[in-house]
């Protein structure tokens, strides 16, 4: 039989557990299997369009946004992604990725001119992730807020983007989109 004190100790350590493996995050070799393969150079390639919602902590949508991307790669494979974003308030936003290969057959260093620390874009399977901060409007200012951003290829001409945003390790934001090869 059980003592009281050390069913307390294993439901103590049950618990521990069950938090900890609450707290994992996916690993990019999980998608490995995963299909349609994604090639980066394959479906960022020539004109996209995106459409999508950026929510508040509490998940409330807060606002839509539709977007123009154009992609291209250069003869040493660096990759561009021009992208034009309209949001739902009237905003319009510019990003140019610059996507550098690098050490790794299986990344590229990701960096844009409003990305402060920038990131690497890896892939496996049907999947991309990057991790970076970028640089949003604050009120008078701005605040840098770490971007955790996954890709999902569904259909050769359809990619689905989440991505959490966080400060000081705190989630924020998150923002879903869809991005169609036209």
């Amino acid at each position: 039989m059980i003592s009281k004190a050390n069913r307390r100790s294993i439901l103590l350590l049950i618990a521990t557990f069950a938090l900890l493996g609450g707290c994992s995050s996916p690993a990019l070799t999980d998608y490995a299997e995963r299909g349609p393969k994604l090639v980066p150079e394959q479906f960022f390639n020539g004109e996209l369009s995106a459409r999508g919602v950026v929510k508040d902590i509490s998940g409330k949508v807060i606002r839509t946004f539709d977007a123009d991307i154009t992609a291209s790669w250069d003869s040493a494979g660096v990759g561009t992604l021009d992208e034009v974003f309209r949001f739902d308030d009237g905003e319009v936003q510019t990003r140019v990725w610059t996507l550098t290969p690098s050490e790794s057959a299986d990344s590229y260093h990701a960096d844009a001119g409003d990305v402060v620390e920038p990131g690497t874009m890896r892939w496996s399977g049907n999947a991309i992730h990057m991790n970076y901060v970028l640089q949003v409007a604050y009120g008078d200012g701005t605040l840098d807020v770490r971007m955790d951003d996954w890709m999902y290829l569904v259909t050769p001409d359809t990619l689905i983007n989440q991505t959490t945003m966080s400060k000081w390790g705190v989630d924020v934001g998150e923002i879903v989109l869809v991005i169609q090869k036209n």
